[in-house]
């Protein structure tokens, strides 16, 4: 046990030196646009205290005057009048986003009507989750029954057929299917809406229903794209696993082949398995993209393309952040679970 608390510190320190220097490559990068956020933030401040203090003031040019001094102040106490990576800048500004501070959108609201980032991008994750993480799941779930099978079948036709189609799926652009699934499904067959943006309001009680309703189409297409490929990966760890001395023996023994293949096989391909599964849950918000603009379902990827669209730099900023924050930790979940469960990796830890 104590090997895996000398790997889990040093995963920690690792996933903190990780986040550090994206923090600062984003500092700078961002540049001016980062200043203008900073002292957009600042005069928004500075205004709201100055309502809340009801300061009188002899006229409106001593108002602004006053205001004007007071951002210059705040300004010049957070450094951002030096270069970013000035000592008291760099501070404020890694503090800042490392705390989630993030700022408000110039032009998009949350559902509640506020117009802090991390509020609107709290409430675009579970969305983005819901859709991605049951089609990842249920791909998973399809691709454990179907790889062993597979595996089993080494070389034969079946096997072969599953090798082309997980290669023509893993190569055809998903927004290209998924206008044509919202060609046929849509407007042939007119089975699914072809928006997936709910039409009723999240306070409705049948919202959820609606929900899940216009996400059914999106959930199809990356289910019908997923489960070949998944299949040929989980095959792919079988098969290895299927040459192992240990199996072999087994089947001298006579343990039944299903046995062996759900249990035995599948059991010791646990944990590249499971990476996969991380791995690919984590990196749903990169993927989010294209597949979200298509189907207009309201997560992540479509909140960053309207983001883009408006150059709302608050609102990129934070997606961008929170998404590589979500993946690192993942990507440290991951390596805790195989150092836990693998001995081998504790040892060489």
């Amino acid at each position: 046990m104590a090997g895996f608390y000398l790997v889990l510190i040093r995963r920690s320190i690792n996933l903190v030196v990780v986040l550090f220097l994206v923090l600062v490559l984003t500092v700078s990068l961002l540049g001016e646009t980062m200043d203008k956020i900073l002292t957009d933030n600042i005069r928004q401040e500075v205004v709201g205290s100055l309502i809340d203090s009801k300061i009188k003031f002899q006229s409106a040019a001593d108002q602004q005057a006053y205001v004007n001094q007071q951002i210059q102040l705040r300004i010049k106490n957070l450094g951002l009048d030096e270069p970013w990576y000035a000592p008291k800048r760099f501070s404020n500004t890694i503090f800042k986003v490392m705390i989630l501070d993030l700022g408000r959108s110039y032009f998009t609201t949350s559902d509640n009507g506020s117009p802090e980032v991390i509020d609107i991008i709290a409430e675009r994750i579970p969305r983005t989750l819901l859709l991605f993480g049951s089609a990842t799941i249920i791909t998973f779930v399809i691709g454990l029954y179907l790889g062993p099978y597979l595996a089993e079948r080494h070389g034969k036709t079946i096997d072969k057929t599953n090798v082309f189609v997980s290669m023509l799926s893993n190569s055809l652009p998903t927004f290209y299917v998924g206008m044509i699934m919202i060609f046929v499904f849509a407007f042939m067959i007119p089975i699914f809406p072809e928006r997936s943006l709910p039409t009723s309001s999240p306070s409705d009680p049948l919202y959820l229903v609606d929900l899940l309703y216009h996400m059914a189409l999106p959930l199809i297409t990356l289910v019908v794209l997923g489960v070949a490929v998944q299949s040929y990966f989980v095959r792919l760890f079988v098969v290895n696993i299927l040459d192992e001395d240990f199996i072999k023996a087994k089947r001298a023994i006579g343990v039944p082949k299903k046995k062996i293949l759900y249990s035995h096989a599948l059991r010791n391909a646990a944990p590249p398995l499971l990476n996969s599964i991380i791995i690919g849950l984590a990196s749903i918000f990169g993927g989010a993209l294209l597949v979200e603009i298509v189907y207009y379902w309201p997560g992540m990827g479509l909140l960053l393309y309207d983001a883009i669209t408006v150059n709302d730099a608050p609102l990129i900023i934070g997606i961008v952040f929170v998404s590589t924050l979500i993946y690192v930790v993942a990507v440290f979940l991951t390596d805790l679970a195989y150092s836990f469960f693998d001995p081998r990796i504790k040892a060489i830890s």
